[in-house]
């Protein structure tokens, strides 16, 4: 198959299917997330908690029955996710470790206060050889050094670099404090001794262009947030990656009634995107594995701010005309909607959005307002799947 064809709905179903937000789940329990996280390549981290933090916020989403406790399992227990450096803070498959091995020794080379780090680097070692997991309080070096941002303490310093440089992994969290140990308790010795499967540094940038354009479902060659985290990735880089994937037969173009751009696919997802085609109205969809053809209920989510649907907010607009803005960076006096209001998804449209605030004292869930988009008609069905989308949020956010 050479190229694609795909009106605007079949184009949304398509990108719904991939991300696991199209009918029925297909996607449950702790194998559910692991399946989700292994064909997204990562889902993004950030520590801010409104009404539970991003990473949790996508899986919910997604996820039949999923419980925070699920997702530390799988970081912290079962050890088959890592928390990596990969679009920004991100939670990775533990098997994608060896990957990222140039950007591990990246930080080798530009880490600042580096002989003050170092001198502390195996004194704290073995500290926790004899002792286990510990947290930048536990160590009794509060000098200061300067580190990427700011000065910070010695001992959380060296912890980074430790932790930057892959000899230290995050052994687990406590109230977000991060504790840590040695890589090899917390890595399999046949992942950490894995050789880097991207030695050469445009192949790297190849793998990670893909795993972006798998992670959407579509995705364009264009400056995108989709591409954060891949360092110095330049428009005649991207442009040589794009030619090489599409000459390898990896990618395949996709053209969109209405848009201007050409958007690609990874050609193994292509008879999946061309089934988009088989149906001319989806709203109410079940995908099997091979299909984006459908006959459920329609399904109605919250999605989160930096959720992996979200990376190109100007593909959102152009493939939905829903034009989404984070808004919590932005002074309160200049914000249209609210410090963290997160998408609403209702069958295969974007509706409007939400601000949910969870209370952890009284374990109550505030919505503070909801913004229907414009051309929505507001329907009691509407409502009714609203309210019960609500109703299961404040569950998830109490688990």
């Amino acid at each position: 198959m050479k190229e694609l064809n795909l009106t605007l709905n079949q184009a949304k179903r398509f990108i719904l299917y991939k991300q696991g937000l199209l009918g029925d789940h297909r996607f449950s329990g702790k194998k559910g997330i692991l399946d989700f996280v292994r064909q997204a390549g990562c889902i993004q981290f950030d520590p801010i908690d409104v009404c539970r933090r991003n990473a949790e916020l996508v899986l919910q989403s997604r996820v039949a029955g999923f419980t925070k406790q699920m997702l530390y399992e799988l970081l912290y227990e079962d050890r088959k996710l890592l928390d990596n450096f990969d679009k920004n803070l991100a939670i990775i498959p533990v098997e994608n470790w060896p990957n990222f091995k140039r950007d591990r020794d990246w930080h080798l080379e530009h880490e600042r206060s580096f002989d003050e780090i170092q001198q502390a680097c195996d004194k704290i070692k073995a500290i926790i050889k004899e002792r286990g997991p510990v947290c930048s309080a536990d160590l009794e070096m509060s000098e200061k050094v300067d580190w990427y941002w700011t000065t910070t303490k010695l001992s959380r310093a060296a912890l980074e670099h430790m932790y930057f440089r892959g000899e230290l992994a995050i052994h687990h969290k406590n109230k977000g404090i991060k504790y840590y140990d040695l890589i090899e308790r917390c890595v399999p010795e046949k992942i950490l001794k894995a050789a880097d499967p991207y030695p050469d540094d445009f192949d790297h940038k190849k793998w990670r262009v893909l795993e972006r354009i798998g992670s959407l479902g579509l995705l364009w060659n264009r400056p995108s947030d989709a591409w954060l985290g891949i360092g110095d990735l330049k428009a005649d880089t991207r442009n040589k990656i794009f030619d090489s994937l599409l000459q390898e037969g990896r990618i395949i173009p996709v053209h969109v009634e209405g848009l201007k751009h050409i958007l690609y696919c990874l050609s193994k997802d292509a008879k999946i995107a061309a089934t988009s085609s088989n149906s001319a109205t989806c709203s109410n969809s079940t995908a099997s594995s091979n299909s984006a053809t459908c006959s459920s209920p329609t399904r109605c989510e919250f999605i989160a701010a930096l959720d992996n649907m979200m990376w190109d907010r100007n593909l959102i607009k152009a493939i939905w005309n829903f034009d989404y803005k984070w808004e919590i960076y932005t002074p309160a006096a200049q914000r249209k909607y609210g410090y963290y209001v997160l998408p609403i998804l209702y069958g295969e449209n974007l509706i409007g959005r939400i601000e949910p605030v969870y209370d952890k004292k009284s374990k109550q869930l505030q919505v503070k307002n909801i913004w229907y988009e414009p051309e929505i008609k507001i329907t009691k069905k509407i409502e009714a799947a609203v309210a019960a989308t609500t109703k299961r949020f404040e569950k998830f956010c109490r688990s």
